[in-house]
């Protein structure tokens, strides 16, 4: 419902109400009166407006993909690793917070972690992970199913592969057409494709190597978190009962698109 002056006339968009900063600005709610407690909620906000804006990014890339839009896909793309740079730059403002500074209100998180956060496991699915223990934090109801849905459908190398094939390449039609549920496997088949692609030195090649990026760009995040956590919290458990940074070190050095690093020796 449009809000209405007194007069009956509908009340000029504002920066405050285009924006919806009322309820922006009151969605920092602190459990303790601790001077640092701000600074953890604001950042963690902001990484959910992130991690909301790569989403969108990705579906809209992989809609070009899919439609063989090669210059469209090379600018979302950009866009995608520099909103990702921002992400990764993040960890040095959360870094001014020592480690004294965060056990002062950390008990008042309860069972909060970021472990929790489920857009970034629907960008996981996006990107390729398959693995049921992802929806283990998350009851029956929207977020899951966000997750659930994102493992049942084309990843990111999925419409890649269909671009490739639209732009002509030789794609097997087992890759094409495999059940998306499951987790993808690094293939020699198509990284002698991989290898004509960038051959050719062309538009797909540009994709190719942004993509790469993208996936170096993941890799990144995963390490500075890692190590954020550990200048923090040591070798302790996480909130909630976490798993911490034991858990964290497992997810590091896997890439998310291993046929297009597989390729590089043979190039």
């Amino acid at each position: 419902m449009t809000d209405q002056h007194p007069s009956g006339q509908s009340a000029a968009l504002t920066y405050t109400s285009y924006l919806a900063l009322d309820e922006v600005l009151a969605a920092q709610r602190p459990r303790s009166d601790e001077h640092d407690e701000m600074l953890f909620i604001v950042i963690h906000q902001v990484y959910e407006l992130w991690f909301k804006q790569l989403l969108h990014e990705l579906a809209h890339l992989q809609h070009m993909l899919e439609k063989v839009d090669t210059a469209h896909s090379v600018r979302t793309l950009r866009r995608a690793l520099t909103i990702l740079k921002v992400v990764v730059a993040q960890i040095d403002v959360l870094e001014t917070m020592t480690p004294r500074q965060f056990t002062s209100f950390r008990a008042r998180l309860d069972a909060a972690s970021g472990f929790q956060s489920a857009q970034f496991r629907e960008l996981e699915a996006v990107l390729g992970r398959r693995d049921g223990r992802m929806l283990e934090p998350y009851p029956q109801g929207p977020a899951r199913d966000r997750i659930v849905a994102a493992m049942s459908r084309r990843t990111v190398f999925d419409s890649f592969l269909h671009y490739l094939a639209g732009s002509g390449y030789d794609i097997p039609l087992r890759h094409l057409n495999r059940d998306l549920r499951e987790p993808w496997k690094a293939d020699e088949d198509l990284q002698r494709v991989l290898v004509q692609v960038y051959g050719d030195d062309a538009g797909p090649s540009t994709v190719a190597d942004l993509l790469v990026d993208l996936d170096e760009g993941m890799q990144e995040w995963r390490y500075r978190h890692v190590k954020m956590v550990e200048r923090t919290i040591g070798a302790k458990a996480g909130t909630g009962g976490s798993p911490g940074v034991a858990y964290l070190r497992k997810t590091l050095f896997h890439p998310t698109f291993p046929d297009l690093w597989a390729v590089r020796s043979r190039l």
